[in-house]
Parts: structure tokens; C-alpha cells; sequence
């Protein structure tokens, strides 16, 4: 997104432009050892399996399991991976202090339809010499991924091309996110507000406002990323497309009365009713009639 070459604007305003650090657009990244690599693998696969788990019990577990490891390096694995126990805590979400925090919207909100309420999220994708980072757009009501992109960095630049890329198949009425620098960012709100879209983010105590996405982290982890064990990022790249496309189209979902989010999302067969679980009291269990749309999905570049 910065270009570096540019003669009509210098790198200095590139980055003020889009709230980015200037010393992150030379920075070169050094990797992790491969102790590191190994006890981030474990991790992942820990946290997915507990996700309510915090570093202090997650430590031990290492331990249990013959890594020589202590809480301080866990908690920092953690924060580079962008885990956090799912159970209320205060101080969680690390917004940058100069960036708005707008309200949370979706409380007690009855989701009555498809591009009512769209959220995204960032999750750890593991490789076997590094790691990478995937982000992607999902209608709350359909299950529906929108649009996604890998990137080798969490820079908020293909969160924003997500963003963009999402916004080319519709256009939600509320847009859902945690309190991260990457969604709190002048660039990426303001192509929220040029939409027209209200903004709402998770309450920094507020463990399940992004229950949905949490789910669909883990079932893109234990029936696609740790059944391929992905070399190298490009591999990455074409499984998950392969896997969201089935998602989207072919798995069907039980809290979606065994259809496809596509079904659901375009309203391509007759809608049952649908039990949005853990929200019971915020989500409803009946639909309302939803136009027709066009099936479309953004694919990642």
C-alpha cells in the first residue's frame, strides 16, 4: 500500500495518511528460532482445542509436556500469535491512543437477515517454517465469508483490502470488529463511513461480541490447516481458498438447519428457522423474507 517510489507523495505523508508507524515500512522482521517455531505450533493447536485458557495455564501444560519454558515467553508467543483466553478480564484489546473507539451496537439486536451485521477478525495460520496471518469478513446471520486475505505481517494493509474487497458484494448496515490498531485505524474506518456503514466494535471485557468468527477460526483450523500442514504461505493461500469456497458453498451447518451459508446468505432455498445458540437472547431463532441477491465471493489476491 505505501509506495515507496511515489514523486508526488513522500513516504513521511504516505503513512500519516494511513496511521501507519514510518519504521515499519523499513522494517525487516527478523524470524523466530526454532524453538519458537515449535512452541508456537503447540500453541495454536493448544488454544484451539482450550481457547479458554490463559498463558499461565497454557505454561504449564508446556511444561507437562517436556519444554522448557517459562510464562513470560508464552505470554509473548501469545500476544505475537494474537491469542487471548475467551473469558472476561479487563485490559485485553490494545488500540493505538490516538485512534476513536466507537460503541458496541449489537447487544440485544435481534439478526433478522443477511447484510445486517457483517465482523472480522484476525487469526494465526501456522506454517511449517513461520507463520502467517488470516483475516476475513463474515455475515453474522448466514455464516457467509464475504471476503478474505492472507498476509505475512499483521500491518493493516490487507485488512483494509479485505475491507474493500467485501464491500464489492454488498453493503452491510453495521460492520462489527474488535478494538485492535489495525480496525481502529483512520484507514480503515474511514472506508466504513464513506459506505455509509455504522461501526461497532467488541467491549474490551467482552468475551463472546465476536462468537461467530471465533467459531469459524476453528473449524478452518481442525478441518483444514492442521490436515495440510501448509509449507509455505502461497500453499496457504490456495487451501484456504479451496476450503472457504466449500465452506461457503458445500458444508452444511447444523445451526443453520443443515444448509450452506450460501443458501442462507443468498436465500437460494426456503429458510428455516435459525438457532443463533450462544446469543439466544440477542439473536432470535425466526427469519424474516430477504430479497434475492447474485452469489458472488471476493477472493483473495
Amino acid at each position: 500500500m505505501i509506495e515507496k517510489n511515489n514523486t508526488n507523495t513522500s513516504v513521511r505523508r504516505q503513512c500519516r495518511l494511513l496511521s501507519l508507524n514510518r519504521s515499519s515500512v523499513y522494517y525487516d522482521p527478523r524470524p523466530e528460532s526454532d524453538l519458537n517455531d515449535r512452541l508456537m505450533r503447540r500453541l495454536d493447536a493448544l488454544y484451539t482445542a482450550h481457547p479458554f485458557l490463559g498463558y499461565r495455564k497454557l505454561t504449564k501444560l508446556l511444561q507437562r509436556e517436556g519444554h522448557s519454558v517459562n510464562r513470560k515467553r508464552v505470554l509473548r508467543l501469545m500476544r505475537l500469535l494474537g491469542l487471548q483466553a475467551i473469558y472476561p478480564k479487563p485490559n485485553t484489546s490494545a488500540p493505538h491512543p490516538k485512534h476513536p473507539i466507537y460503541p458496541y451496537l449489537l447487544r440485544n439486536l435481534a439478526i433478522t437477515g443477511s447484510c445486517q451485521v457483517w465482523a472480522t477478525d484476525i487469526t494465526y495460520i501456522r506454517l511449517r517454517k513461520g507463520y502467517c496471518y488470516l483475516i476475513a469478513v463474515i455475515d453474522w446471520y448466514s455464516r457467509y465469508v464475504v471476503s478474505w486475505r492472507l498476509s505475512a505481517t499483521m500491518e493493516s494493509d490487507f485488512c483494509i483490502e479485505a475491507l474493500r474487497e467485501s464491500l464489492t458484494c454488498g453493503t452491510p448496515n453495521i460492520f462489527n470488529t474488535d478494538q485492535g490498531s489495525q480496525f481502529t485505524s483512520f484507514a480503515f474506518t474511514d472506508v466504513l463511513k464513506e459506505a455509509g456503514v455504522r461501526i461497532s466494535m467488541d467491549g474490551r471485557a467482552s468475551y463472546q461480541d465476536n462468537i461467530f468468527t471465533e467459531r469459524f477460526w476453528r473449524s478452518v483450523k481442525y478441518e483444514e490447516v492442521y490436515i495440510k500442514d501448509y509449507a509455505m504461505i502461497e500453499d496457504a493461500r490456495a487451501g484456504l481458498g479451496g476450503y472457504i469456497a466449500y465452506y461457503n458453498a458445500q458444508r452444511p451447518h447444523q445451526a443453520l438447519a443443515y444448509q450452506t451459508p450460501e443458501q442462507v446468505h443468498f436465500a437460494l432455498a426456503p429458510k428455516p428457522p435459525v438457532d443463533m445458540m450462544d446469543n439466544a437472547r440477542a439473536l432470535p431463532t425466526y427469519t424474516q423474507a430477504q430479497q434475492p441477491q447474485q452469489p458472488s465471493i471476493a477472493k483473495a489476491a
